[in-house]
């Protein structure tokens, strides 16, 4: 995978860099991944990397198009690398699972406003929320408010 992400950082425009290419590798195995967890999955591939390096990172890839920040309600901000199709994601609200879920209809946006108020409208972000499989299964009530603990259910990741 290395010699992909190294392909697609010099043509975002990037430098190569051992972080980069851990923080993208752990981006790819863990969609949906909070910094923190980012921080302990890049480490493992790479043990000097900082928890800034790793926040540092994050926001330039971010920043070029080559990660996403999904910021679902009452949690914390998570990171993925499928990018540029303007899926949405499914959260639970009981455990945090999250799940991507394509576009409902038509190319992005799939949603249009009935005022864009002069606005170009380039992406539209949907997020569903109810209970998992697991969690609907178990008898687990959903939680008045979104948890902050979630696992991954789903999504490629690449």
């Amino acid at each position: 995978m290395e010699t992909t992400w190294a392909h697609r950082l010099r043509d975002a425009g990037l430098r190569v860099t051992r972080p980069r290419l851990a923080v993208l590798d752990a981006l790819a195995g863990h969609p949906h991944a909070d910094a923190d967890t980012l921080v302990t999955v890049a480490r493992a591939a790479h043990p000097p990397l900082s928890p800034q390096a790793v926040y540092g990172v994050l926001r330039a890839l971010v920043a070029v198009g080559l990660a996403r920040r999904v910021e679902p309600a009452g949690a914390p901000a998570l990171y993925e690398v499928r990018v540029g199709d303007n899926h949405h994601h499914l959260v639970c609200r009981s455990c945090g699972a999250v799940t991507d879920v394509d576009c409902p209809v038509g190319a992005a946006p799939c949603l249009s406003p009935s005022d864009a108020s002069g606005f170009v409208v380039d992406e539209a972000e949907v997020v569903f929320w109810g209970l998992c499989p697991d969690c609907r299964d178990a008898g687990r009530p959903a939680a008045a408010v979104p948890v902050a603990q979630h696992h991954n259910r789903g999504g490629t990741g690449a």
